[in-house]
């Protein structure tokens, strides 16, 4: 291995998040420790102290895995990289009579398919001990290795494709700009499975079926014709035959937006609290929230293209992250590795954008069906999902998408007394 400044930046960037990272693990378990013996005084009325104290451990049970998971992935990173990991498995791609693009091609899966493998262990550990232990999994170990089996093969179909046509055109292109053109097919594939995912992904994993009339349809088919919202339908996914927790979600675009409630969210809320929560979804649609994280994703892979298309033609790229051999593919696994650690900072500056759209969804959901609704319904799923009410504040701004449950609600109640 030849050690070059892009080895010293990497380790450096590396090194920094992990310290970060373990600090503010270290720092939210702690403080939700501390107040684990009492109940926050907002929300006392419906939270009891058994459902606060079974939050506080359950938080603290999934961040001593996580904290594990920290050197773990750090390790894998390391050895995959700078050990020699990702050129073994090149050299054993190599030393075949495939074609280059088909091997390149077969580098690619087989390596993102080992590290998935690596991974494994800490997926069975939070499904079969952490979410087993609270009472929320529902998963047998048959259905577990199915939906391993199935995640496999949908990755092969649909990673096969694209990833070939992303190594034809780099190398094709490779002294040109690969990179647009590599843009171009990457985001018409991201919008062919945002549309194709509702009605033949997502049934591969999950049963959907119609919601049934009643008051409850009758609420949402009259919040929809208020707020001017088309969809495909309203369906119940039956969540409960994995987890005990409950959420709502739209999925799909176009003609082919749906819906989708669990069956776990239904059991437990009243048909307004449901109709608030569908408010507080509509409103991320109507103030545009889908397309604006769309379209920054998308120039932000643009650039991350630009910038690869660069950094392919640099032999230190290469060499300071242990490969002797240079190639596109290559270039590209690499930097699918490394990025996320040398632009580790844009986290933080995602969760603070996200969390402005959840203040205003909350806002249109106010306006629409009012505020009280919406608070009931937070305040249960917030016990019913064991979500910790008192995370640490810097844990939470680095890290939360959603504002902490305290903010959110007090936020909710200066809508209400306007």
């Amino acid at each position: 291995m030849i050690m070059n400044w892009i080895t010293s930046v990497f380790l450096f960037a590396l090194i920094l998040n992990l310290l970060i990272e373990l600090w503010l693990n270290v720092k939210n378990q702690f403080h939700i420790g501390l107040h684990r013996d009492k109940v926050p005084t907002d929300f006392a009325s419906i939270v009891k102290l058994d459902d606060h104290q079974k939050a506080a451990d359950y938080s603290r049970a999934k961040l001593q895995l996580g904290r594990l998971g920290l050197f773990y992935d750090a390790a894998i990173i390391l050895f995959m990289t700078l050990g020699g990991g990702f050129q073994d498995i090149y050299n054993l791609w190599a030393a075949s009579s495939l074609d280059p693009i088909w091997r390149d091609v077969a580098f690619l899966l087989s390596t993102l398919w080992f590290l998935s493998i690596l991974h494994l262990p800490f997926s069975i550990m939070s499904t079969f001990k952490i979410e087993q232990q609270f009472g929320f999994n529902k998963m047998t170990p048959a259905k577990f290795a199915s939906d391993l089996v199935k995640q496999w093969l949908l990755g092969l179909a649909l990673g096969l494709p694209i990833i070939w046509a992303v190594v034809s055109i780099m190398n094709a292109y490779i002294n040109d700009l690969w990179w647009l053109y590599t843009w171009v097919v990457w985001m018409g594939f991201q919008l062919i499975l945002m549309w194709a995912y509702p009605k033949w992904i997502a049934p591969l994993f999950n049963k959907f079926t119609p919601l049934e009339d009643g008051e409850m349809k009758q609420r949402i088919e009259a919040l929809l014709e208020r707020t001017g919202f088309e969809s495909n339908g309203v369906f119940v996914m039956d969540g409960s035959s994995r987890s005990g927790h409950g959420n709502a979600y739209f999925t799909g675009f176009g003609k082919n937006k749906r819906i989708v409630f669990f069956d776990t969210l239904l059991e437990k809320l009243s048909p307004e609290e449901v109709e608030a929560v569908l408010a507080h979804e509509l409103g991320h649609f109507k103030h545009g929230h889908i397309k604006k994280r769309l379209i920054e994703a998308s120039l932000m892979t643009l650039a991350a293209l630009a910038l690869l298309g660069w950094l392919v033609q640099q032999p230190l790229f290469y060499s300071g992250l242990g490969m002797s051999v240079e190639s596109p593919a290559i270039a590209l696994l690499l930097f699918m590795t490394v990025v996320p650690i040398l632009f580790f900072f844009l986290g933080p500056i995602t969760a603070i954008k996200s969390r402005k759209h959840e203040f205003e969804a909350d806002a249109f959901a106010a306006q629409h069906v009012g505020s009280q609704h919406l608070i009931s319904a937070l305040l249960k799923l917030y016990r019913d999902n064991a979500s910790t009410l008192t995370p640490d504040a810097s844990y939470s701004a680095y890290h939360d998408s959603h504002p902490p449950a305290k903010i959110r609600i007090d936020h909710l109640k200066a809508l209400q007394n306007q």
